[in-house]
C-alpha cells in the first residue's frame, strides 16, 4: 500500500526520466514557479514563454522575474482545446522568427496540455529542434501531457495526428497551481489519475478508492500522494518505450474512444479528460466482454471515475458507426488493424489487437442509441 504519512505536502519531490543522455528531472511541489531556478537549464540568452489568456495574468510575471538577463518574448495563445491548430502554431514560428531566435533558444511552455503539446511541437521544429521546458498549471498536464515528449497538434478529421516526439528538458510542476484551477478542470485531470492505478498500479487505484474524498477537496497531502505517484508510473513506462512502439501504448487507455468523442465534438464539447473517463469505462466493459474482468471490476473502475463528476458513457448523439469510422482513423491503427488497450486485471494492462468485432458491437450496442 502507500504510505503517505511519510510524504510531507510542502517537500519538493524530484523524479528524473531516465532516457540516457536526454534523461531530464520533474520536480513537483508547492511555489516551484518561484523556487526553481530556471536558468540552470537555459544555455542562450533568448527565451519564447508560450502561455494562455488564462494563465499569462497569473503566473507569467513570475517566469519573467527570474530570468532577469535574458531576451524574453512572449505568445499568448487562446485558452481552449479548438485552438489548438496549425495555424496557431504557425503563430509560434512567427514569433521566434521575428525575433531572430536562434538554436540556443529555449521554450518554456506554461500552460495546460495544449499549450504543452504545442510548445513541444513547435521547439521539436524550429530550426530541426531547440530545448524546451514545461511548466505545466493543470492537473491533467501535470500527471500526464508534460511527461514524456509527445508533443502535436489537432487537425479537423484527427485528434494529434500532426506531431513529433521531443523531450522537454525540464517539468516543473507547481501543485500551488491546482488552487485556481475551476472544479471542471480538476476532475478531468482526474481521469489521468485513475488511469494509472488500472493499467499498472493496482495499489494506487486503490489508495485513490479510499482517498476520494481529500481529493476532492484538492488536499494538498493527497494531491501531492497523486501526482508523484503518477508521474513515476509515466516516467517508468517512457523509460522503457520512448517512442510507443510496444509498452507506452498502455498510456492510451480509453484514449482511442476518447479521441473518437472528442473529433465528433469538434473539439468544442467535453473537455479531453471526460472524453477519457467516458473511454476508459467503454474499454472496461470490452476487457469484460474479453473475459478478463468482472462486472464487480468494471463497476468498481466506473465508480471511481463517477465520483469524480466524470461522464461514464459518450455522448447520446453519438452513434456505433461514428465510433467505427473515427477509430479508424487513430494512431493506433497499423496496417488498417485497430489496436486497443484493455485490461488483463485491474492494474493491470496490455496492448491487444486481437478483440473480436463480436466484443466490440457488444461494447457500442450497450453504450450507443444506434
Amino acid at each position: 500500500m502507500i504510505n503517505s504519512e511519510s510524504l510531507d505536502s510542502k517537500t519538493s519531490k524530484h523524479i528524473i526520466v531516465d532516457l540516457g543522455d536526454r534523461s531530464y528531472p520533474i520536480s513537483i511541489g508547492p511555489k516551484q514557479i518561484s523556487l526553481v531556478d530556471l536558468n540552470q537549464y537555459i544555455q542562450g540568452g533568448k527565451v519564447l514563454i508560450v502561455t494562455n489568456e488564462t494563465i499569462a495574468p497569473l503566473y507569467l510575471s513570475s517566469i519573467t522575474a527570474g530570468l532577469p538577463n535574458k531576451q524574453i518574448d512572449v505568445v499568448t495563445l487562446p485558452d481552449g482545446e479548438r485552438f489548438k491548430t496549425l495555424d496557431n502554431l504557425n503563430s509560434i514560428f512567427t514569433k521566434l522568427l521575428e525575433k531572430n531566435h536562434d538554436r540556443k533558444t529555449t521554450l518554456i511552455a506554461l500552460g495546460g496540455g495544449v499549450v504543452g503539446d504545442m510548445t513541444g511541437f513547435a521547439a521539436a521544429s524550429y530550426q530541426r529542434g531547440v530545448p524546451f521546458i514545461q511548466i505545466p498549471t493543470t492537473l491533467l498536464a501535470q500527471v500526464d501531457s508534460s511527461v514524456g515528449g509527445k508533443t502535436g497538434v489537432n487537425h479537423p478529421l484527427g485528434k494529434n495526428m500532426l506531431g513529433a516526439f521531443h523531450q522537454p528538458i525540464a517539468v516543473i510542476i507547481d501543485t500551488d497551481t491546482l488552487t485556481t484551477l475551476p472544479e471542471r478542470q480538476f476532475f478531468a485531470g482526474m481521469a489521468e489519475v485513475i488511469k494509472y492505478g488500472l493499467i499498472a498500479d493496482y495499489p494506487f487505484f486503490e489508495w485513490l478508492e479510499a482517498n476520494v474524498e481529500a481529493l476532492i477537496r484538492r488536499d494538498p497531502l493527497a494531491l501531492s500522494v497523486a501526482i508523484e505517484r503518477s508521474c513515476i508510473n509515466k516516467a517508468k513506462i517512457v523509460s522503457a518505450d520512448e517512442t510507443e512502439q510496444g509498452i507506452r501504448a498502455i498510456l492510451n487507455l480509453g484514449h482511442t474512444f476518447g479521441h473518437a468523442i472528442e473529433t465528433f465534438q469538434e473539439y468544442q464539447g467535453w473537455l479531453h479528460g471526460e472524453a477519457v473517463a467516458a473511454g476508459i469505462v467503454m474499454a472496461l466493459d470490452l476487457s469484460m466482454n474479453a473475459g478478463n474482468l468482472s462486472q464487480i471490476d468494471v463497476d468498481r473502475g466506473k465508480k471511481l471515475i463517477s465520483m469524480f463528476s466524470l461522464p461514464v458513457a459518450p455522448p447520446e448523439d453519438m452513434s456505433a458507426e461514428a465510433f467505427i469510422k473515427l477509430m479508424l482513423r487513430d494512431k493506433k491503427v497499423f496496417d488498417g488493424q485497430l489496436r486497443l488497450i484493455l485490461l488483463r486485471s485491474l492494474g493491470d494492462g496490455y496492448v491487444s489487437q486481437d478483440f473480436t468485432q463480436a466484443w466490440m458491437d457488444a461494447t457500442l450496442a450497450k453504450f450507443c442509441q444506434s
